[in-house]
């Protein structure tokens, strides 16, 4: 893929209020849809430079040593940043910071600007107090900064460093520059000059997004007839088994998942409507997850589609995530068209999920930050309920069992792909036309970075006016 376009996205804002958090779901997400995205968190270079725990006093402004020392952190983060732009061809960097001061934003802006790159500033604001406590916990709990640290001085120290903080910060007033301002976890936001479709797409993430960390329930249907006969696609009912984890999964979610007030969501094929029929909670169906759409090959074994069609066998094995069944989809398009579902998973809680093995893998490899590589091959074991916990650092993973038996569905990734293997044993791949799937271009963006315009009409682009150099003054943690 080959594209002018660069934006970095600059967050802004006092520490506990989500920056971080914010910054690792963006990355997260455009990752997810393609666009080669990279993250780089000033504390992490400060870090390098002189170690995790450093006390409050070391971010008070007044501490000239230590602003010295965070001022050199920024610097490298930014060079960082640019050299990753020019190396990778990157298109989204993210500047993880607390970018409190205009001073600093100014600094910020004029570099990026200078390098062609297009700065989105991001500033979140939080003035709950329940929201900034679990912000803080979450902090003291997951930072690198606070590892083996007793909860109680963590905690008092947290809090000296943010006060340290209070005094010179400057909320964004400037308004010649692209920002969006997110007020206490979505009940405001405040949007000035976004300027192209993909800072637009950001952005419309953002509001979607809720900042405080949040856990999400994923189980598959209850073993199929289909699962039993190793067919894939289809519309099957349940087998006996997948019938008895169906009328097991009631217990096993008020075991783990407690009390909640849950809301189930399936896809509108008969296994995962019958999965969750015994459920006592408000039920939504999805067409969005049904599972992958195999085309022509819909309903046959494995076998089959390697003896009918050896071509498309080999060559799936070849390319997995991006090879489409002809007249059938992709796990990059099952991507794209899960998108509004995970709008409205970043919007809500206590969602309970029962769907399909690729729908669900492409879900968890939202989450779980895996590659597109990768991703179809994460395990997803039926009769299990997997659950995920975010936070700004990690998402951690348990999974629920049942003591019902089910067939492993499950196909490891071959250590040589098998059209590999036969073209090194000079063997010919049979090509069947009926069938010819296609491997799509994985240099692209599964979202594209722009909208299809109609042939007469160009975009109109608002350019950004440079400032002067300026020195950064509070830089981040």
């Amino acid at each position: 893929m080959s594209t002018d376009l660069r934006i970095a996205c600059v967050m802004v804002g006092l520490p506990a209020r989500g920056k971080t958090y914010i910054a690792q779901k963006v990355c997260r997400y455009l990752t997810w849809l393609g666009i080669k995205t990279e993250s780089f968190s000033v504390a992490n270079y400060r870090r390098k430079l002189v170690g995790s725990g450093q006390p409050a006093s070391f971010f008070d402004i007044h501490n000239s040593t230590g602003l010295k020392q965070r001022r050199e952190a920024a610097t490298a983060a930014l060079e960082a940043m640019l050299s990753w732009f020019d190396r990778e061809k990157g298109t989204v960097a993210i500047f993880d910071a607390t970018n409190s001061t205009k001073e600093t934003r100014a600094w910020l802006n004029e570099q990026l600007t200078r390098n062609n790159i297009q700065p989105l500033f991001i500033e979140s604001i939080c003035e709950v107090e329940d929201m900034i406590g679990a912000n803080m916990l979450d902090v003291q709990t997951h930072s690198p900064d606070y590892k083996n640290m007793d909860p109680i001085k963590a905690s008092k120290d947290y809090e000296t460093r943010i006060k340290n903080y209070v005094g010179s910060y400057e909320t964004i007033t400037e308004d010649n520059y692209s920002y969006v301002k997110l007020v206490n976890s979505g009940s405001q936001y405040i949007i000035n000059l976004v300027q192209d479709y993909l800072e637009s797409r950001i952005v419309y993430y953002l509001i979607n997004l809720q900042t405080r960390p949040k856990r999400i329930w994923f189980s598959r249907h209850g073993e199929s007839q289909f699962n039993i006969q190793d067919r894939i696609g289809g519309d099957a009912e349940l087998s006996e088994r997948g019938r008895q984890y169906a009328k097991e999964l009631p217990d096993l979610v008020a075991r783990n998942i407690g009390d909640r007030p849950l809301v189930v969501w399936t896809s509108t094929l008969k296994r995962t409507i019958q999965t969750a029929a015994g459920l006592p909670y408000p039920k939504k169906q999805w067409k969005a997850l049904d599972e992958l759409d195999t085309g022509v090959c819909d309903g046959m074994t494995y076998d089959e589609i390697a003896e009918k069609y050896p071509e498309d066998y080999a060559r799936r094995d070849e390319d997995k995530f991006n090879y489409r069944y002809r007249g059938g989809e992709s796990y990059r398009d099952v991507v794209l068209r899960l998108e509004p579902v995970i709008m409205e998973l970043e919007q809500h809680e206590n969602i309970l999920i029962i769907a399909h093995q690729a729908t669900i893998r492409c879900m968890y490899a939202f989450f779980m930050n895996i590659s597109h590589e990768k991703l179809p091959y994460a395990r997803i074991p039926l009769h299990t309920i997997i659950e995920l916990k975010t936070n700004a650092y990690s998402c951690e993973e348990k999974q629920y069992k049942v003591g019902v038996e089910a067939v492993d569905t499950y196909r490891p990734k071959p250590s040589v792909p098998l059209i590999k293997k036969l073209k090194e044993q000079g063997e010919a791949v049979r090509r069947n036309e009926g069938a010819s799937g296609e491997i799509a271009d994985a240099s692209e963006p599964i979202l594209p970075l722009s909208p299809v315009l109609p042939a007469n009409k160009k975009p109109s682009v608002s350019r950004i006016q440079k400032s002067a150099p300026i020195k950064p003054d509070l830089m981040s943690a």
